[in-house]
């Protein structure tokens, strides 16, 4: 089947008139609240017309100028002119059997990301708690063996307001299915968050702002990092306030690099992360967590467990540990066992570690940690 290329990657000559005219009005989505004061400044307008736009975009969910009514209309007609409201288009959504759902967003580039909702539910059917997993890239460039979106590799960053409106999107299907509001987010679906730096910490911002829709704390954002030493400390000294997960895999570096390619520099190999990790808990005072992925007879015994009870000691901490969920085109990792699992959660309960096993969500979806990926209908 003949397909379109998305439009971020045609030529100038091949784009449509409206796709050229959009892409040279300034997206709205990717500016804060005092950039958005400073653009009605430069079109003459009193800064707090920037803080009517932000409530616009952030609290009420406008998508569109005409739904600006607070705005004067020559003020609108010169925005519809120059500026964009920068939005998903949903293209497909799916319902695991338990009630994880994975929905496939196109971007105004044309490319896609996938956005899960976790629900938490007790023995009565409530929700009690609401987990929306945000992409913060198209693709990923870290290439770990594993994982199925490094098989994209990087191709978009994607921007804050984006990254709040995957949010937006899935708060909706929360209320409409569960009559209550999304609770937490983690940025563990696609993309290396730390490797959008100024887009993650900008939605973290929207997320929490006390004038936008959600007015979340930072303590229900996760943000999930392969190990970027630099970047954690990077964010340990500009502290948006959320909490931090390492997805770790391994606990040495012969293990991490085989699997890994990050753990391959001295900079960001397993000695660089304990530096970091102690100058984030210096800093901020939080416990780190750890995501561990068991393979079997790979990373899974129980010495594998005594040497991951070292580096939890680094800072205090909490050890994840969740099964591998398959990925198609990738044949050389196997789930362990649930003996293997077991053992291995004990050693490492014996050695004083805080341990707990995350089960797969949305696996018979392809929703669950590791497997999202571009798969719309033209794929």
């Amino acid at each position: 089947m003949e397909t379109t290329a998305p439009a971020a990657e045609r030529a100038p000559a091949e784009r449509t008139a409206a796709e050229r005219n959009a892409a040279e009005k300034t997206d709205l989505t990717a500016l804060s609240e005092a950039e958005l004061e400073a653009f009605a400044e430069d079109r003459g307008q009193p800064s707090y017309r920037g803080r009517q736009l932000f409530r616009w975009l952030y609290d009420k969910g406008a998508r569109s100028f005409a739904d600006m009514t607070s705005l004067p209309k020559d003020f609108r007609r010169r925005l519809a002119e120059t500026a964009r409201i920068g939005t998903l288009e949903p293209i497909e959504q799916h319902t695991a059997d338990d009630e994880t759902v994975k929905t496939l967003f196109r971007l105004p580039s044309g490319r896609e990301i996938e956005t899960v909702l976790i629900p938490a539910l007790d023995e009565r059917g409530e929700a009690q708690r609401l987990t929306v997993c945000v992409s913060s890239q198209v693709g990923c460039a870290m290439g770990c063996a594993f994982c199925a979106t490094g098989l994209m590799g990087f191709q978009e960053n994607v921007p804050a307001g984006l990254i709040y409106e995957q949010v937006r999107r899935m708060d909706a299907l929360a209320e409409e299915r569960y009559g209550r509001g999304v609770s937490n987010v983690v940025f563990m679906g696609m993309g290396e968050p730390l490797l959008n730096y100024d887009g993650v910490l900008r939605s973290i911002g929207l997320l929490t702002h006390e004038k936008a829709r959600f007015g979340l704390s930072p303590r229900r954002i996760t943000v999930s990092t392969v190990g970027l030493a630099r970047r954690i400390r990077d964010l340990a000294d500009d502290d948006p306030g959320s909490r931090l997960a390492v997805s770790l895999h391994a606990p040495t570096d012969e293990q991490r690099s085989a699997i890994m390619p990050v753990n391959e520099s001295e900079k960001t190999d397993l000695g660089a992360l304990e530096g970091a990790l102690r100058h984030y808990h210096q800093q901020t005072g939080r416990e780190v967590t750890y995501e561990y992925c068991l393979f079997h007879h790979f990373n899974d015994s129980e010495t594998d467990a005594e040497r991951l009870a070292d580096i939890a000691r680094w800072v205090p901490s909490k050890v994840n540990l969740l099964m591998y969920n398959p990925v198609a085109g990738i044949a050389d990792f196997e789930r362990t066992t649930e003996a293997r699992l077991d053992a291995f959660a004990g050693a490492l309960a014996r050695q004083g570690v805080t341990v707990t096993v995350r089960r797969s969500r949305g696996r018979d979806i392809d929703a669950a940690c590791g497997q999202l990926k571009r798969l719309s209908k033209d794929e």
